[in-house]
């Protein structure tokens, strides 16, 4: 399936797409790009930085727009980090589609090359950015994750809604997930659904209600224990 995408500006002013056929949007109409701040960096990579840690294994779920991969790159230049990042898509963006969003009027535009980078790059293949970045792609749909090439410290949950795609957030595909993640790893989504929780539990994992973005009053933090 191949999705039609609108591109709509947020309450922040950055922009995010909208799919007519789930009547959804990739990011927050609050604000896409403090969603993403806040969501997966404040209440996620911020936690792992606090322990001391100099790098960093991510999975992204939901590549979309290349957003969360963007900022993962800045934060890694603002913090001095190395970081070992793997996204699944199985709908990708197109990279024209993408370069019209207006993201380099809040990320330093000195990245665009990277951003570009990050959409042209061959899907299933090692790319080093640089000497502090990994990047690898996987377009493939998320029940046929199987070992990545690395174990991970904390996952980027970013898949559509549960109203909108209920089975990416099952207690099956959340197995999936688990298996890829290090003893002790994280997981962090906007999302803070009850059975989505309940699955959690059951996995394994310490779940946490904490503050959400602007627009949301709860996402959710887990921890394998």
């Amino acid at each position: 399936m191949k999705y039609t995408h609108q591109i709509i500006r947020s309450e922040d002013g950055s922009n995010t797409l909208f799919v007519p056929e789930l009547n959804e949007t990739y990011h927050s109409t609050h604000g896409a790009v403090q969603e993403a701040k806040h969501v997966f960096f404040k209440m996620g990579m911020d936690i792992l930085l606090a322990e001391g840690r100099s790098s960093i294994s991510v999975l992204e779920i939901g590549f979309g727009t290349g957003l969360n991969a963007i900022l993962a790159y800045q934060f890694t230049k603002e913090h001095n980090l190395k970081l070992n990042y793997q996204t699944v898509e199985a709908y990708p963006v197109e990279l024209n589609l993408a370069r019209q969003l207006n993201y380099f009027e809040f990320i330093d535009a000195k990245y665009q090359s990277v951003f570009d980078q990050m959409h042209s790059s061959d899907w299933n293949v090692e790319t080093q950015i640089d000497e502090s970045f990994i990047f690898q792609k996987y377009h493939t749909k998320l029940e046929d994750v199987k070992n990545l090439s690395t174990k991970v410290d904390v996952v980027f949950f970013d898949a559509f809604a549960p109203n909108r795609q209920a089975e990416m957030w099952s207690l099956e595909q959340l197995a999936i997930v688990k298996e890829q993640m290090c003893d002790k790893g994280m997981l962090v989504t906007y999302c803070a659904n009850g059975q989505f929780k309940r699955n959690l539990k059951a996995l394994g994992f310490e779940v946490k209600g904490v503050p959400g973005p602007p627009g949301k009053r709860e996402m959710t933090q887990a921890f394998l224990l």
